[in-house]
């Protein structure tokens, strides 16, 4: 008796231990920055104020006025500067309990410039879809296609450049909305110049947009929005 005692004990401990380390590893992949941990901590005590319309993203989410960019006080931006996918399922539950009118997802970038596959971001993508639906499956679900870059961060990959793989992942998230039957919204060209990468007047530094950028984002989902 004692030692299958002694067994149990083990095996939680051993569990638990299993779990931390899939939470590090996932926060690890998140930076685990102060900030990253501040915005996920305010996330998950804010109020719900019901039919909310998250922005769930990265920094070019988070830099986004949405209530005033779209004129309508439920969007809510739930972007934090420097996350990846991995972060994004870290942090989804702060988004499923407030049982959302609409979701907006733009991620990825950054997971490029870790390293990652578009596979890989694909697959993390399919997880978020799906937990949605399963947390919160009156939720409609939105899609957007990773953003153009400026040509300074062109990033070699193997033989790629990361222009090419941040078009890899659009397609692959094309088909990814198809079989999951939610909205994909192509912000990609609506924001390139003739050689797929940003336009000048889109960005200050190449990543981050202006306010011409912004415009022509919002302009292109406000029909999803009303």
């Amino acid at each position: 008796m004692k030692k299958l005692f002694l067994f149990l004990i083990i095996a939680a401990v051993s569990f638990n231990c299993l779990k931390s380390q899939d939470v590090l590893t996932a926060a690890d992949s998140a930076l685990r920055t102060t900030y990253y941990w501040h915005s996920k901590d305010m996330y998950e005590h804010l109020p719900d104020i019901d039919n909310e319309i998250i922005f769930l993203g990265n920094s070019i989410t988070d830099f986004g006025e949405w209530h005033e960019l779209l004129g309508n006080s439920k969007c809510l931006n739930r972007g934090i500067s420097g996350d990846v996918t991995d972060g994004v399922l870290l942090r989804l539950d702060a988004i499923t309990r407030l049982k959302p009118a609409k979701i907006f997802i733009l991620i990825g970038v950054n997971d490029l410039s870790h390293g990652k596959s578009p596979d890989y971001i694909i697959a993390n993508y399919e997880k978020i879809i799906q937990r949605i639906k399963c947390e919160t499956p009156e939720t409609k679900i939105y899609v957007q296609s990773v953003l153009p870059v400026a040509l300074k961060f062109e990033i070699k990959r193997t033989d790629n450049a990361k222009t090419a793989w941040i078009m890899e992942v659009n397609e692959k998230l094309k088909e990814l909305a198809a079989k999951e039957e939610v909205q994909y919204i192509d912000l990609f060209s609506l924001l390139c110049d003739e050689e797929n990468h940003m336009r000048k007047e889109c960005s200050i530094d190449g990543l981050h947009l202006t306010y011409e950028g912004y415009r022509i984002w919002v302009n292109a989902i406000k029909p999803y929005i009303e």
